[in-house]
């Protein structure tokens, strides 16, 4: 499991000791193993992606029954080292065996457990421990009022020790044996230094170990005489709650481990890349991406994002988005993998397990290629995707494929629970993490969990296309609220999920742009040749990736014939296609970029004269500055999804022009979730009626310049204001069950929120830092 990557986190200094020094010495029954199950899971998970910290056992059990809690209980951590028999043991964690010179040192003048009973005889409210294996002790059951000076002098007089514990437990020694006596010899053993060692006892038989010097956690639950014995020390943590969650705080306390959070985003993608020797930003300001990253400001919520990095050194690809920068998983540029998903390479600093400073909270999640490629490439966009599109035709799916994506939202989901505190909001996105909340429900009953839907959401009908939609329809059942851009995706969600045995509460919440970053460029950049007025081709642009849901062969298609009905139009329009490829390993689209190609040469061929030529087609991605340009040189900006959550160039489009005072068409496809915001203005066009994409196309370049200008400052109007990182923090508050929520028994849907969403005020005040 890898770490959380932070500034806070690679500005660390080591403590004393070195990092690699510092040790966890736990006692078992009512320490380590105390707490509710969601406590003991997160200190599982917490010391499984820190193996730099050595753990230590500390009990009063004998070897026998640690190994059988062990064999029997997950969420117990392995030891490297195990101090039994109340001290009279050290133990190898790795093999088992005995440290000899250790134990021969405590056990010294040990008569034998024979010699001590015999001796012991006279003490008729002695009872032995029968059934229970002793190496190097005696074990007796007593009550308290039975415990006397007659019997303490008895055991002395053996030459041996004693120790009274629990109100329960009276244990014979050897006299040198104690917790206490064997963690210092093991700590000279491994040269340990004591302010490097955190101690965590709750009985009186774990005092000794309080008296090292060492750090210390006692627990909440500890017996009276212990906490009578220790005096408040400032090496001390004494944590509120029990068990596992009060040694969890004493490791944050400390920095031994990063603290859990209140607030977890979940994303299979990272909002940076690692290119040209350093982590880079998506460029463009709008999307998902850089949407979630304007939430970890410095005034931002206390939150971490987990993500998955792709642990190979293949370069980074051009996909990721039409305006190119695209935050993809894979980490690239010669950058060698390690056992945390983090880059060596020369260039970066040399202190090992830190990485360059990413300026965020990153939670990565390392991931093998191969993996990657059958998760993410095969299940999500080959099986998945489709039914997304509501082209349920195109599904392929793999078994084979699709335990790899439930391998991998089985190791997200376990990812999320290791950095999300106690009663945390977990946030996931979009549907490569659908098995998520299924399995966070099942270990982690404690979190509010919200999923947002980016891309649409189909029908029933195309849901249940899906060979393995019940098990889908499952893991979302346990959702507490999903957030969709349009009120159709939300009621598909709510008819998917009808008769379920409960029923998120679902939120519409249409993105936005970050309209003043928009505006600003659009001015900023230098002006191309004035459109208005100016003879030539009219340019209709369209600015998209790869992918046969947008719809481009039905485009270039439509030029075609658009020329052949309206011949006077050759020489007068210009289509520019922005088109870059998706990431590298994704065979969906391998026909269609082969047939838009072919498409585009025999346009080009057949109507090409004097010089120009019907297409213009870019299959790379640009900067965000260079696709404001191609908007300010548009006159025509045309979207043609068959299917799309949102689809923010068109709000881009229009603010860029409104911005620069141009005119301008937006022709938008009316399955698209814009169209639900900017339908009562713009052209709507139905890309599944080629007639109608030509009809409507020739109504746009017929438009005149008053009718363009008019049309542009009414969709103007449609935009909102809202910055998306308010919209972030709107749906952040919306998540969390409402107090005393009841679970739902029955199916129907659930009341749907408004898509305002809480006051600001109210998410802040949950979420601070």
């Amino acid at each position: 499991m890898a770490a959380l990557v932070s500034d806070e986190q690679a500005s660390r200094e080591p403590s004393a000791g070195g990092a690699g020094d510092r040790v966890l010495v736990t006692d078992l029954d009512g320490t380590l193993l105390g707490g509710d199950r969601t406590d003991r899971r997160r200190l599982r998970q917490a010391l499984d992606r820190h193996p730099e910290l050595t753990v230590v056992f500390a009990t009063g059990r004998s070897l026998p029954s640690v190994e059988g809690i062990l064999r029997g209980d997950p969420l117990v951590p392995s030891p490297r080292w195990i101090i039994a028999d109340v001290g009279a043991s050290v133990i190898d964690g790795s093999d088992r065996t005995g440290i000899g010179p250790l134990q021969d040192r405590l056990r010294h003048g040990w008569p034998g457990q024979r010699c001590v009973r015999e001796r012991l005889a006279r003490f008729p409210e002695l009872v032995y421990q029968d059934g229970v294996v002793q190496e190097g002790r005696c074990s007796f059951f007593l009550r308290p009022e039975q415990l006397s000076e007659s019997l303490t002098d008895a055991v002395r007089e053996l030459g041996c020790g004693w120790t009274y514990s629990a109100d329960r437990y009276f244990d014979v020694l050897p006299a040198r044996a104690s917790k206490g006596n064997a963690l210092a010899l093991l700590a000279r053993r491994q040269r340990w230094r004591m302010d490097s060692v955190l101690v965590a006892g709750d009985s009186l038989n774990d005092l000794s170990l309080f008296q090292l010097g060492a750090r210390g956690v006692l627990m909440s639950n500890a017996e009276a005489a212990l906490r009578e014995r220790i005096p408040d020390r400032a090496d001390v943590h004494r944590p509120e709650r029990p068990g596992a969650a009060g040694i969890l705080s004493a490791l944050e306390s400390l920095g031994w481990i990063e603290r859990a959070r209140p607030l977890v985003v979940g994303y299979h993608r990272p909002p940076v890349r690692w290119a040209d020797g350093q982590w880079q930003r998506p460029l463009s300001p709008n999307g998902v991406l850089p949407t979630l990253r304007g939430l970890f400001s410095a005034d931002g919520p206390d939150a971490v994002w987990a993500t998955a990095l792709v642990e190979d050194d293949a370069p980074q690809g051009t996909g990721g988005g039409a305006h190119g920068g695209g935050a993809g998983p894979r980490r690239g540029g010669g950058a060698l993998p390690t056992r945390s998903g983090l880059p060596t390479r020369p260039d970066l600093p040399t202190r090992p397990g830190l990485p360059h400073r990413t300026g965020l909270p990153l939670a990565f999640l390392p991931v093998a290629a191969a993996e990657w490629t059958e998760y993410f490439h095969r299940a999500c966009k080959e099986t998945l995707w489709p039914a997304l599109m509501s082209q349920p035709d195109r599904m392929r799916y793999r078994a084979s494929a699709w335990r790899h994506y439930e391998a991998f939202n089985a190791r997200f989901a376990d990812h999320v629970s290791a950095h999300a505190a106690r009663g945390a909001t977990v946030w996931l996105h979009d549907y490569n993490l659908w098995l998520v909340p299924g399995i966070l429900r099942a270990t982690r009953p404690d979190l509010h969990l919200g999923l947002f839907h980016h891309t649409p959401f189909p029908p029933p009908d195309a849901f249940a296309r899906i060979p393995t939609a019940e098990q889908l329809r499952d893991s979302l059942a346990c959702l507490d609220w999903a957030g969709f851009h349009t009120a159709e995706f939300a009621a598909h969600f709510r008819q998917v999920l009808a008769g379920a045995r409960r029923a998120p509460r679902t939120g519409v919440h249409p993105l936005g742009i970050d309209r003043r970053a928009v505006e600003e460029l659009a001015r900023a950049r230098e002006v191309p040749t004035a459109r208005q007025g100016r003879p030539g081709p009219a340019l209709i642009l369209s600015v998209e990736r790869l992918d046969y849901a947008k719809a481009p062969l039905e485009k270039v298609r439509a030029i075609a014939t658009l020329l052949a009905q309206h011949p006077e139009l050759c020489g007068e329009l210009r289509f520019r296609l922005v088109c870059p490829p998706p990431e590298p390993g994704i065979r969906v689209h391998d026909g269609t970029r082969a047939a838009l190609e072919r498409a585009i040469a025999d346009l080009n061929d057949r109507w090409c004269t004097g010089g120009w030529e019907p297409v213009d087609y870019v299959p790379r991605a640009l900067s965000f500055g260079e696709v404001v340009d191609h908007y300010l040189a548009a006159d025509v900006f045309w979207v043609t999804s068959l299917q799309d959550g949102m689809n923010l160039t068109a709000k881009e489009f229009i603010a860029s022009h409104a911005a620069t005072g141009r005119s301008g068409v937006l022709l938008l496809s009316r399955h698209t979730g814009a169209a639900s915001q900017l339908g009562a203005a713009a052209l709507l066009t139905d890309p599944r009626s080629p007639q109608d994409l030509v009809d409507t196309l020739h109504r746009a370049l017929t438009m005149t310049p008053s009718e363009r200008l008019a049309h542009i400052t009414r969709l103007a109007a449609l935009l909102d204001d809202q910055t998306p990182t308010r919209w972030a923090l709107q749906i952040i508050g919306a998540i969390p069950r409402p107090p005393r929520e009841t679970m739902k028994t029955t199916g129907g849907a659930s009341e749907e929120s408004t898509a305002s969403g809480p006051s600001t005020a109210t998410t802040e005040e949950a979420f601070t830092r």
